[in-house]
């Protein structure tokens, strides 16, 4: 039980730390994943016809604005889509590469375009155009990879291995052409979503895959951080969209666009919007994680705010019930408890 106490607590207050990220920190952001991510790219390549917009916010797989958006805000950049460049002579905020229904590998899961790139051929294009103008990523730009959830939903619900190996494939390529910061997301329980219910989908398999997926991109993550030279930040959304109750979600279960009646786009307290993707306030919190898993790692030294963090909300709070109880003691001129100078955090 502390063993989920602390962990819950982990999702939990790493929203209450500091998340103003400095935009001098990163000087461009480079996106690269799928409709998770994809702020108009499958938009305009459709010829605004997908998503429908509306119900779907100006070309965004959301209700409102997505991560992407709310984080580049923060960060004071905004990243140019990739299919605006030819009328846009100069992406001096970086790039979004994101196109909805990527697979991780080489093409699209859902429309049927060999032009649309997964989230793998993404990556391996624009290594390609580097290498080609003799020319190695920015070392300080961040760089942002999220995919992987179309393979189980639209291709083979059973096959984890391949997007681990493409989403790793796709890390490992970065890194090679020069990328220093890299932010990478795992994904939530494909299994609990409101698709996984429909279209003869097996929610105990999504699950099952998406377990696999996640510890197999945390094998990779964890091979790249022994590098000391690379920044490589993980945001755990699997935790985050299982807490999503506790962080004042009400309707977990359904989608917001099956429920119109209760749905107040923009502004409501669903988990999903349209059976697959995250309502625009669950981007919201998304982004805060992102922002707060960057915050924690610019702390060179341990210090008491990544010690609260690493410990969890629940955890935090007997440490600091514990603190004021022993500066009150002290104030007071009594003896204190050798037991109130510890914290033991059961794993």
């Amino acid at each position: 039980m502390k063993k989920q106490a602390v962990a819950a607590g982990f999702v939990l207050f790493s929203f209450m730390l500091p998340t103003k990220a400095s935009a001098a920190s990163f000087d461009q952001l480079y996106v690269f994943g799928d409709s998770l991510s994809d702020t108009g790219n499958i938009y305009n390549l459709t010829g605004k016809e997908y998503p429908q917009s509306p119900p779907y916010f100006q070309g965004r797989f959301s209700d409102g604005p997505i991560w992407i958006d709310y984080f580049g805000d923060q960060l004071g950049l905004k990243p140019t889509l990739f299919t605006t460049i030819p009328s846009t002579p100069i992406a001096t905020q970086g790039i979004n590469f994101a196109i909805g229904g990527a697979s991780s590998g080489s093409g699209n899961a859902v429309v049927p375009d060999p032009n649309l790139p997964g989230v793998l051929k993404q990556v391996q294009s624009y290594a390609g155009t580097l290498k080609a103008n003799n020319q190695t990523a920015d070392p300080d730009a961040l760089y942002t990879l999220w995919g992987g959830a179309n393979d189980f939903f639209f291709l083979n619900p059973e096959d984890s291995a391949t997007p681990i190996n493409n989403i790793s494939l796709a890390l490992n390529t970065l890194v090679k052409v020069g990328a220093k910061n890299i932010l990478v997301f795992n994904l939530p329980d494909l299994g609990k979503l409101p698709a996984a219910k429909i279209d003869n989908r097996n929610p105990t398999t999504l699950s099952k895959s998406t377990t696999e997926f996640n510890l197999g991109l945390a094998k990779t993550v964890s091979a790249l951080s022994q590098n000391p030279n690379l920044n490589i930040i993980s945001v755990d959304t699997y935790s985050l969209f299982n807490q999503a109750s506790a962080l004042g979600f009400t309707n977990v279960t359904e989608s917001c666009l099956s429920r119109l009646d209760i749905c107040d786009p923009g502004n409501n307290k669903f988990l999903i919007w349209d059976g697959f993707h995250p309502t625009t306030a669950v981007h919201k919190v998304i982004a805060d994680a992102a922002l707060a898993a960057i915050e924690a790692k610019s702390v060179p030294e341990p210090s008491i705010n990544l010690g609260i963090l690493a410990l969890g909300a629940f955890g935090a709070i007997g440490v600091l019930k514990r603190q004021q109880k022993r500066s009150a003691l002290l104030s007071a001129g009594r003896v204190v408890d050798p037991q109130l100078s510890y914290t033991t955090v059961e794993n």
